[in-house]
C-alpha cells in the first residue's frame, strides 16, 4: 500500500499552511512535513503546532531539523508536547543541518553529534532518566510516545547511519537509479546495526 505525503516550504501565511494541511487530510494524504532553516523560513514547530491542531488523522513532521540550533533536550520537549497535542501523531525529521548552518557560515553537525542527538531526543521522549551534561534530568510528563526519527542523508557514511539509527530515511530527490544506490547503503547501515530493513 502506498502512503503519500508533502512537505511545505513555510514561506506562507500561517493561515494557508493550515488550509493546505486541511486538504491534504481530505485528499488522503498520510503525512505533512515542513521545512526547519530558521534564517530562511519561518519556525516550524508553532506552524506544525496550528496543522495538528486543525486535523485528526495525519502524521507531521520537521524535514529537517538538526542537533546544533537547538539544544537537544528543547527539540524533544517541542516533540513530546506536539505529540500531547496530536494524540501521537508527530514524526523527528533530523539531518546535520546544511541549510540553517550554512546559511550563517557555519558547518553543519557531526555525525556523532547527531546520533548523540537522536539518543537524548528517543530517551526523554520515552520519559527515562538520563545524565545530560553531567545533570540527571528526565521528562516525566511526556506521556504520548516516542517519535519515529527519520534521517536525511546522501553520502554512503550518512546513509550508513541513516540504516543504523533511524527509523526510516529522507531523500529530498525522485531518481529511481539514485534512489535505488542510497537504499542500498541504508540497507548495509541496518545490517550493521543488526536490524530489519524489510521494516
Amino acid at each position: 500500500m502506498f502512503e503519500f505525503a508533502f512537505t511545505l516550504k513555510p514561506d506562507m501565511t500561517p493561515d494557508h499552511i493550515v488550509s493546505l494541511a486541511r486538504q491534504a487530510e481530505a485528499a488522503g494524504f498520510a503525512y505533512g512535513w515542513i521545512f526547519d532553516s530558521h534564517v530562511l523560513w519561518q519556525e516550524p514547530y508553532p506552524l506544525l503546532t496550528l496543522m495538528a491542531a486543525n486535523t485528526s488523522r495525519m502524521r507531521f513532521g520537521t524535514c529537517v531539523t538538526n542537533p546544533i540550533v537547538r539544544d537537544a533536550t528543547v527539540t524533544a520537549s517541542l516533540l513530546a508536547t506536539l505529540n500531547r497535542i496530536s494524540g501521537g501523531r508527530m514524526d523527528c525529521g533530523i539531518g546535520r543541518g546544511d541549510s540553517s548552518r550554512r546559511v550563517m557560515g557555519k558547518k553543519p553537525a557531526t555525525l556523532d553529534k547527531l546520533e548523540e542527538t537522536v539518543g537524548v531526543i528517543r530517551d526523554l521522549t520515552s520519559r527515562k532518566q538520563i545524565t545530560y551534561e553531567g545533570h540527571s534530568i528526565q521528562m516525566p510528563w511526556a506521556d504520548a510516545g516516542v517519535p519515529p526519527i527519520w534521517v536525511a542523508a546522501y553520502g554512503p557514511k550518512a546513509l550508513r547511519f541513516a540504516g543504523r539509527v533511524g527509523d526510516g530515511v529522507i531523500l529530498q530527490f525522485a531518481d529511481p537509479h539514485l534512489i535505488k544506490w542510497c537504499l542500498g547503503f541504508v540497507k548495509q547501515g541496518a545490517e550493521e546495526g543488526g536490524r530489519d530493513f524489510s521494516k
